[in-house]
């Protein structure tokens, strides 16, 4: 099949090929190939920390980072390596925040148009202030991002559908990832 006429039957190609490469992630983790991957790097500490940080946000290596997360939380004190490992994610985020929001509007417009989304938004337009949609669309965003679920839908969420300041995402991205690797930390 020529890849144009493949293009042309797929009505959201960049999104489809990210839902992909996500379940191409779980696979692998379910090989256990991060795990030791995250051994064989267990010995160079908080460097370590910051590259698994950088890896937290995407899913196809998110699974990388918690393994490597669990694998190192015995010998790092979690105050020190949190922060650094947010910072590594927020990093990554605010990269996935500036590809989406360019490379992906098309994509954002066109679903925008779908029935599905207007249907959703109508109920949400009938039953909710624009103060509470954004509470829920940012607390669905954020538990995506604080997660070691993919980081794709939640940065793709706000920059696809909200006006958020590249700083002000950053901070919020900084505390989120930070937050939710501590947690993973310490239940390690």
């Amino acid at each position: 099949m020529d890849i144009e006429k493949l293009k042309e039957k797929i009505q959201y190609p960049k999104l489809t090929v990210l839902t992909i490469s996500i379940v191409t992630a779980y696979i692998l983790f379910q090989t256990h190939f991060f795990l030791e991957f995250a051994k064989l790097l267990n010995s160079h500490g908080y460097a370590s920390i910051f590259l698994a940080g950088l890896l937290f946000a995407y899913g196809f290596t998110a699974p990388f980072a918690v393994g490597f997360f669990i694998e190192l939380a015995p010998t790092i004190n979690p105050f020190i390596a949190a922060p650094l490992a947010g910072l590594g994610a927020m990093i990554s985020d605010f990269i996935i925040f500036q590809f989406v929001r360019h490379s992906f509007r098309d994509e954002f417009d066109k679903l925008k148009l779908t029935v599905l989304f207007q249907k959703i938004s109508a109920l949400f337009d009938d039953h909710l202030s624009d103060r509470v949609k954004k509470y829920v669309l940012w607390t669905f965003a954020g538990f995506l991002i604080a997660s070691p679920l993919p980081d794709e839908f939640g940065v793709s969420i706000v920059s696809g559908f909200t006006a958020i300041n590249k700083k002000i995402f950053s901070i919020i991205s900084y505390i989120l990832n930070t937050t939710g690797i501590f947690v993973i930390l310490e239940l390690a």
